[in-house]
């Protein structure tokens, strides 16, 4: 098995003495984002195991030492939401499944409001808990019947970079893990709608959907408007239409008890995480603003500007030597009378 990380690994697992119970095994490096102590990044994974959500796929065990984690977690033969999207099969390799399409759909109105509200659930139980995430996407939710439950909570303790940091490391205004979470939720919004994820970010304007209600979320989370001036809270996507009037029914209680000293270093390590993220957002807009001074500098206009400002020069300059040396031949002729 394998995923779209070069260096995460997966494997398929049997039990002994349950020999049709099938598990996932997923072992990974540490990230260039893994800002946690070793003895509190490997007490957090040790801590997985413990969280119940409705919709968070249950961690059967994890362990980690100073440069990697190992997890292992109940196989699903129904796969991820991706999987449903793309109707593939879940052992088949990443590139196969969602390269290659045989056809483009998206779900039905019902699915996107029932898995869109119970994913905005789970992103609002760890942003309350004050656990980073950073990491939505189509393959990171795991269907079980119509329920969604998130997938690889331990990415951000390992410091993995995300599947879409290349479209919100573009944004300024997208500086925070919460605000990252949000417009991940929007290119996931847009795949579930439309069947495929968005051409380019921002997006000018969006295909026939639904709803209007479906567009009205995806301008807030994908728009020039909203990339610019900033994300909605997962409160405000919750109050949203398409998602206001969904019933949830589910009597598991949440459960997260995480240590205080651990909450204190996941603070800490989530400011770490936005840090860099700020930075390499300066550096990103400093290189823009570099290109398009080049860009402007080097047109066919500038140039051409350039060249009427030169010959103006230059007849600016034969005029004054020519007026200079009238000058001279003028006094020099006044001085032998």
């Amino acid at each position: 098995m394998a995923g779209w990380r070069i260096r995460k690994k997966y494997f398929l697992m049997k039990i002994k003495n349950q020999p049709k119970e099938r598990l996932v095994l997923s072992w990974a490096d540490l990230g260039p984002d893994k800002y946690l102590s070793d003895k509190d990044f490997q007490c957090l994974i040790k801590l997985l195991p413990s969280c119940s959500h409705p919709y968070i796929y249950r961690v059967t065990f994890a362990t980690a030492n100073e440069s990697s984690a190992l997890l292992i977690r109940m196989f699903n033969e129904k796969g991820t939401l991706k999987d449903l999207i793309y109707k593939a099969k879940p052992k088949d390799p990443f590139l196969k499944k969602y390269c290659n399409p045989k056809k483009i759909q998206g779900l039905e109105l019902q699915q996107i409001k029932t898995y869109g509200r119970q994913i905005l659930e789970v992103l609002k139980f760890l942003h309350d808990k004050g656990f980073p995430y950073g990491h939505l996407h189509a393959s990171n939710v795991m269907l079980d019947g119509d329920t969604c439950r998130l997938l690889d909570l331990e990415n951000s303790l390992l410091g993995l970079p995300s599947f879409y940091r290349s479209y919100f490391s573009q944004f300024r205004k997208i500086n925070t893990l919460e605000s990252v979470d949000v417009h991940c939720f929007g290119h996931l919004l847009y795949e579930m709608t439309y069947g495929r994820p968005p051409d380019s970010v921002p997006v000018d304007s969006f295909p026939p959907a639904p709803s209007m209600a479906v567009v009205a979320v995806l301008e807030s989370t994908l728009s020039c408007e909203a990339c610019k001036n900033g994300m909605p809270t997962v409160s405000r996507l919750l109050q949203m239409p398409l998602f206001s009037d969904v019933l949830l029914t589910t009597s598991e209680k949440p459960q997260f008890k995480i240590p205080t000293k651990l909450k204190e270093a996941l603070k800490t390590a989530k400011e770490c995480i936005e840090k860099r993220l700020i930075e390499e957002q300066k550096q990103i807009h400093q290189h823009r603003r570099l290109t398009r001074a080049q860009s402007h500098h080097g047109s066919e206009e500038e140039r051409k500007k350039r060249k009427i400002l030169a010959r103006k020069k230059s007849k600016r300059s034969a005029v004054e030597n020519s007026e200079e040396h009238s000058a001279k031949y003028s006094n020099s002729n006044n001085s032998g009378t």
